[in-house]
């Protein structure tokens, strides 16, 4: 058991919250029990994953897409049945979005390159001036089809490749969940394949006219892995009890 206060400032820190620039109220965004014993990890809040954490016993919630983006209005309709489910059963929320992201060790996106046995080569997506993903580099170039059955397999995801550009990948950028913002800049720096977890139409017709090969694998399913890597970390140092809730969208 910790103290609430020790945890959130030791996710603070680690996280480098205060660094980025983020629609997302990033930290401790709903204050509950002060002592934490149980932490339910999971990558959206909503009822379902509030309830089901609740009926686990959870005192706290991590969580990679919180209920507060920058601030709430009214407490009314969706946003009080959340919070309300919130408080009634004692859950502290703690939000990490692009922090998450971002982070070195245990970031979506360097998760995601190591996906592919990828260390990352240096930093990649630049988003309001920082760059919250990576990008790695085969030994020796790899078909698109092999990247993409590993991915499957590992995410156990349904994976789309857009072959626009390259086939034979040696350098791989990834970004998580909305990640097509970065298709200009992976085709200026000659990333061969930019993995990301969603794609809409004008992202298709853009990065048609790079050309830009682009592998898709589900917002959600790219971000359920650094909330996973963040588990064991924090159950170690704080000798807490951990558990993933698995909510997927399919999308």
């Amino acid at each position: 058991m910790v103290s609430r206060d020790e945890l959130v400032s030791f996710l603070d820190e680690y996280l480098n919250i205060s660094a980025y620039p983020d629609k997302s109220s990033n930290g401790l965004q709903v204050e509950g029990k002060e002592e934490v014993e149980r932490v339910a990890f999971t990558v959206d809040t909503t009822l379902k994953t509030i309830e089901r954490a609740a009926k686990a016993k959870a005192d706290m919630m991590i969580v990679h897409h919180g209920m507060i983006w920058g601030g709430i209005s009214y407490v009314t309709g969706i946003h009080y049945k959340r919070l309300k489910a919130l408080l009634s059963s004692g859950i502290n929320l703690y939000a990490a979005h692009l922090p998450l992201d971002a982070h070195p060790e245990v970031g979506n996106n360097v998760e995601l390159l190591r996906l592919l046995d990828l260390e990352p080569k240096g930093p990649f997506g630049e988003y309001r001036g920082l760059s919250i993903g990576f990008w790695g580099e085969f030994e020796e170039p790899q078909p698109i089809e092999k990247i993409a059955q590993i991915i499957a397999e590992k995410l156990d995801t349904t994976v789309k490749t857009y072959e626009f550009g390259k086939r034979e990948i040696r350098t791989v950028g990834a970004i998580s969940g909305a990640g097509a913002f970065a298709l200009e800049e992976a085709w200026k720096k000659g990333i061969d394949l930019l993995i990301t977890g969603e794609f809409g139409h004008a992202d298709y017709l853009t990065a048609l006219d790079l050309p830009q090969s682009v592998l898709v694998a589900g917002h959600y399913k790219t971000e359920t892995l650094g909330v996973k890597a963040l588990m064991p970390l924090l159950g170690e140092k704080f000798d807490l009890e951990v558990f993933f809730i698995d909510e997927p969208t399919g999308l």
